[in-house]
């Protein structure tokens, strides 16, 4: 049985420790939180020579072990608890050959805690064309340590990286740094009183709650009540250690690591003085967004058509296959239409979660939210709140979680109030086809109105969430005030194995979890509209029938019947006079008499399904809820998806599809049934450009998403917060959706 061991993969943020997980892990890696808070661990497995295998835990980002968020604090528990069943048995830290001093100040805290450490140097391939130059066997010797150097673009090191893994038990464990210098008497008090405990662990263990917050202290329950110094004073202390920390550094450096500065400076500064600039760099960005979404309709039409078609006539294959009856009815009417609802729109969301990770991988997006810091602060926010704003892009939940960054408490509450106005990935398929419906055709200096209008909401979204801020920071008397500091990484290719795995696991993280939601209200959704208790519902085939004897079709139906048949009539008139074939004047009456007759035998199936669902428990629901929604230009169909889609945003799209597919026998997709739906009341399409716009303000503010809630609860530790945010948007959603369509139709 092979041996398996701890790493613990730790490093700067920006030093490409993503890339180095990857290259150890490949597909062998899951993602989580960590057990009781909502921060997200990254782990996987690698196979290391010998036999062993290494469980590898991606640790947050941190610039050091004196901490200021709660990512910083779980790493820096991770590695002070040894009872803890992550607990490293070796550390890995990666460190980038472009900022290799600020990364050696975490790497010698790592080694003085005793953990055999590993010093990964990251980006080799960077090295000469920044002239930098680096003694590898004289800095291992002044660090006392293994060093690989590794680039990850070029494949390079990772075997050596795994070879000094195997061997870690040989690793040096020896201290670079005699912290107890920085106030001999201080730690001589300390050493005597815990005489069997690790002098700089115990030191740690006191400043956490100096820095950010307690953490764990099993091992050390009395070391809080000896801080008999005072916040300031551990403080300045620190401050100390890491001047210490430094001069150790430097002196190392100064041997072993030149950089050839004529080599080293030019390209950088010339894309910054460009891409954040007062002007230019908004331009610039805007001018990227709209390119993002009109590729995200221009690319993902084909295969949006081919996975629609699919599930349109994979439930005609169904129905077709498989004997009548209930079973059949809820795969081919409940099952694989809701899920067809939202895995047609995968297309669209790959495309923009590949966007994003481009702009990461590229370093543009350090320079969004520099550039954005400049439009937070007159609206009370941090610019810390730019990086959570952005996320939010993806999803509320994360980008809820990494307000964790900001030490403000008011900042990272309102933070947290405003970022679910940021449009997420959840609203993209409701945009896709809502816009798809209702926004025409055509463009203005060779962009869509389709496009510009999703770039639109995208704005709203923001404008929504900063103006909001304004208001809450007037509002919330809480002191208080931090500083925005963001690091501006190196420009670089993407990496395309990096690209691919982010686009995999977002995209896969975002069906799978919205599709566990959407099957099961999809056969709840098709149970309450394939069944009802009324003779309405009953004998709904012998009253349908009768009415159409005594009144006949609808006027949708009876047009529709017309303007199909004189199409067939005129088609086949055109192919007799161009002699594609023959036929005489009474087999052309025939041919047109059995066309008739299927579109009265379709339009009669359509009005009894309408009819069953209409007395359906579903109907009798809708019903109930029709009131509240009809001055928003909805009927009750569309209640039902909106009530339903409180689960999770994109559970509208598989509501409508549902809903539309119970009792039909048609290979339709889902965006052709919404487009025929017709408003009973005023005998036009539904979906017109009234009740459309009103949709998509509605979802652009509306607080739909109960995931959210609960995170938000979660991070502000109340109910108070989330119920009035749920009030709130929800209110102003409708106010605002109510207006638009009163304007409008």
């Amino acid at each position: 049985m092979s041996k398996q061991i701890n790493v613990a993969l730790i490093g700067n943020p920006n030093t490409g420790k993503t890339s180095v997980f990857n290259q150890l892990t490949g597909l062998k890696q899951k993602v989580g939180n960590y057990p009781g808070i909502t921060v997200e661990k990254k782990e996987g497995i690698c196979k290391l020579p010998r036999g062993v295998k290494a469980h590898i835990l991606d640790l947050p980002g941190t610039y050091s072990l004196n901490t200021t968020s709660l990512d910083e604090s779980v790493a820096v528990e991770l590695l002070l608890n040894k009872n803890d069943k992550n607990h490293p048995d070796v550390a890995i830290v990666v460190s980038d050959v472009e900022n290799l001093k600020r990364n050696l100040l975490l790497f010698t805290q790592i080694k003085d805690l005793k953990i055999p450490a590993i010093l990964v140097i990251n980006m080799a391939d960077r090295m000469s064309r920044k002239g930098i130059s680096v003694d590898i066997a004289l800095l291992e010797q002044k660090l006392n340590t293994k060093i690989a150097l590794v680039s990850t673009r070029k494949r390079m090191g990772i075997d050596r990286l795994k070879e000094l893994i195997t061997d870690y038990k040989n690793l040096s464990t020896e201290q670079n740094v005699d912290i107890t210098v920085i106030s001999p008497e201080y730690f001589d008090k300390l050493r005597s009183a815990f005489p069997n405990e690790d002098l700089y662990k115990l030191w740690l263990v006191i400043t956490q709650d100096v820095n950010f917050m307690p953490i764990e202290k099993k091992l050390f329950k009395d070391a809080t009540s000896f801080a008999t110094k005072s916040k300031s004073e551990l403080k300045r202390l620190q401050q100390k250690e890491t001047i210490l920390r430094y001069q150790f550094i430097n002196g190392i450096l100064k041997e072993t690591y030149k950089v050839d500065l004529a080599a080293a400076k030019g390209l950088r500064a010339s894309f910054d003085k460009i891409l954040t600039h007062k002007v230019f760099g908004y331009v610039i960005f805007f001018a990227i967004l709209l390119t993002i979404f009109q590729a995200i309709y221009d690319w993902s039409g084909y295969p949006q058509d081919m996975i629609e078609t699919f599930f349109a006539n994979a439930s005609g294959w169904v129905k077709d296959t498989l004997p009548p009856g209930v079973f059949t009815n809820l795969i081919a009417e409940g099952v694989l239409t809701g899920i067809g609802g939202i895995v047609m729109f995968i297309p669209q969301i790959a495309f923009l979660f590949l966007f994003i990770s481009l702009l990461e991988e590229t370093g543009y997006m350090s320079r969004v939210v520099f550039l954005m810091d400049r439009l937070m602060r007159p609206f009370g926010l941090s610019g810390k709140s730019v990086v959570p704003l952005m996320s939010g892009t993806a999803c509320a939940i994360p980008a809820v979680m990494a307000t964790r960054t900001i030490e403000n408490w008011k900042e990272r509450l309102i933070t947290i109030l405003v970022t679910p106005f940021t449009t997420c990935s959840a609203r993209l398929p409701i945009y896709i086809i809502i816009i798809a419906l209702v926004i025409p055709e055509g463009s203005i200096l060779g962009l869509g109105y389709k496009a510009l209008t999703l770039m639109l909401l995208y704005l709203l979204g923001f404008a929504a969430a900063i103006l909001s801020a304004m208001v809450l920071n007037k509002i919330l008397k809480i002191k208080g005030r931090s500083f925005f500091v963001v690091e501006m990484p190196n420009y670089k290719l993407p990496l395309p194995k990096n690209v691919a795995y982010t686009v995999w696991e977002k995209t896969k993280s975002f069906v799978l979890g919205a599709g566990k939601i959407i099957l099961a209200i999809s056969i709840v959704l098709w149970f309450l509209g394939s069944n009802g208790y009324a003779d309405d519902f009953k004998n709904a085939d012998e009253i349908v029938t009768n009415q159409i004897k005594k009144e006949g079709f609808s006027d949708f139906n009876q047009a529709n019947i017309q303007n199909e048949l004189s199409a067939y009539e005129s088609a086949l008139k055109d192919s007799i006079s161009n002699n594609v074939y023959t036929i005489d004047a009474a087999a052309l009456s025939d041919s047109i008499a059995q066309k008739k007759t299927f579109l009265e035998e379709r339009a009669l199936h359509q009005e009894i399904s309408s009819y069953k669902l209409e007395n359906s428990y579903m109907g009798y629901m809708g019903k109930a809820i029709e009131p509240v929604v009809h001055p928003l230009g909805y009927d009750w169909k569309i209640g039902i998806a909106v009530l339903t889609s409180f689960a999770a945003r994109e559970v509208f799209v598989g509501t409508l599809a549902t809903i539309y597919s119970v009792g039909s026998d048609e290979e339709q997709t889902i965006q052709n049934r919404m487009a025929a739906e017709i408003n009973p009341k005023t005998k036009k399409p539904l979906f017109n450009l009234a009740s459309g716009i009103s949709l998509l303000l509605f979802y652009a503010f509306a607080m739909q998403c109960m995931s959210t809630l609960a995170v938000v609860k979660r991070e502000t530790n109340t109910w108070k917060w989330p119920a009035a945010q749920l009030v709130f948007m929800s209110s102003f959603a409708y106010i605002v959706a109510l207006v638009a369509y009163q304007i409008l139709k």
